[in-house]
């Protein structure tokens, strides 16, 4: 079982902000990156891949609002969720954060207990979101609406990865092993 913590990237350009944030998330368990601005957030992400961002929406060079659609845009990071954690309260901005991809919103001041809710709430939506319902006898797979497809179906239609069969040497022997060309492909023999 895997018992790393999660990893929370912050990403504001107000030192003060990072460091309380730190301080607040590794009391409470997480793991923490810091970026101060967009630019190196990207950086970031490319390397570490976080299990959550929280992103300050007005920053220098590039706001959290383009941040946040360069990292929806992209295959690799589309998944990961992004609470803008901002002084910007009003109705427009809100709804601007939930437009590009944001999955909540807080405003600044905010209240410790709650940010840690939401922030619990959704690495967790985040983990159960990676788990694939899986037959425990055909290993077919139950997608979103209840249908059940095999791996190859299933895989092709969620990622864009193209399938080509093999065996593996462990199931090689199982099917084959009691067979005389089998045991004789080593030795150049049929």
């Amino acid at each position: 079982m895997d018992n790393k913590k999660p990893l929370i990237l912050v990403v504001d350009d107000n030192p003060q902000n990072c460091q309380f944030l730190g301080n607040l998330l590794a009391e409470n368990g997480y793991d923490l990156g810091v970026a101060r601005d967009g630019l190196k957030a990207l950086e970031f992400v490319r390397d570490e891949h976080p299990d959550l961002i929280l992103l300050d929406i007005m920053m220098p060079e590039m706001d959290g609002y383009e941040v946040c659609e360069k990292l929806k845009a992209d295959v690799a990071t589309k998944d990961i969720p992004i609470i803008f954690l901002t002084a910007k309260a009003g109705a427009e901005s809100i709804v601007k954060g939930f437009q590009v991809g944001g999955v909540d919103y807080v405003t600044k001041p905010f209240n410790n207990d709650e940010l840690l809710a939401r922030v619990n709430t959704h690495v967790e939506i985040k983990i159960l979101r990676a788990i694939l319902p899986i037959c425990a006898s055909c290993k077919g797979i139950r997608d979103d609406e209840g249908y059940w497809q095999t791996v190859e179906e299933f895989m092709g239609t969620h990622l864009d990865t193209l399938f080509s069969h093999s065996l593996c040497p462990e199931c090689a022997d199982k099917l084959y092993g009691a067979q005389e060309w089998y045991k004789n492909r080593d030795q150049g023999t049929t």
